[in-house]
Parts: structure tokens; C-alpha cells; sequence
């Protein structure tokens, strides 16, 4: 039987408080992934989203569709 009252190892909520050995390479992802979150889109792909969304606009004279 299950007793739903034993917290355990899982914490109050349901999920670990820690990552054990894991820690440190948990850590060092998530502010990567945050600093590559943060940085600029570069001009030249700004550039060619506009491009394909002015050939949406106009109606894909392309084929593509």
C-alpha cells in the first residue's frame, strides 16, 4: 500500500530537491541555455524572416505551396 503522506526523499511537492551528482552539470545547462535564450537574433536572419514573410503576404509566387 502507498501512503501518501510519506513525503520521503521527493520533498513536500512531489519532486526532488536536489539533483544529486547532477547538480553542477544541471547548474552549468541552465545558465547556458539562459545566456543562448538572451542573445540577439542575428540581422541576417531577421533579414530572411521578413523575406519569407513578405512571400506569404504576396502569396508564395514560389510553388512552395
Amino acid at each position: 500500500m502507498i501512503d501518501r503522506n510519506d513525503k520521503g526523499a521527493a520533498g513536500s511537492r512531489g519532486r526532488r530537491t536536489s539533483l544529486g551528482p547532477n547538480d553542477a552539470i544541471a547548474s552549468q545547462l541552465k545558465q547556458y541555455f539562459t545566456s543562448v535564450e538572451q542573445e540577439p537574433i542575428p540581422d541576417h536572419l531577421l533579414s530572411l524572416l521578413e523575406k519569407l514573410d513578405e512571400a506569404e503576404r504576396s502569396g508564395g509566387s514560389n510553388g512552395a505551396n
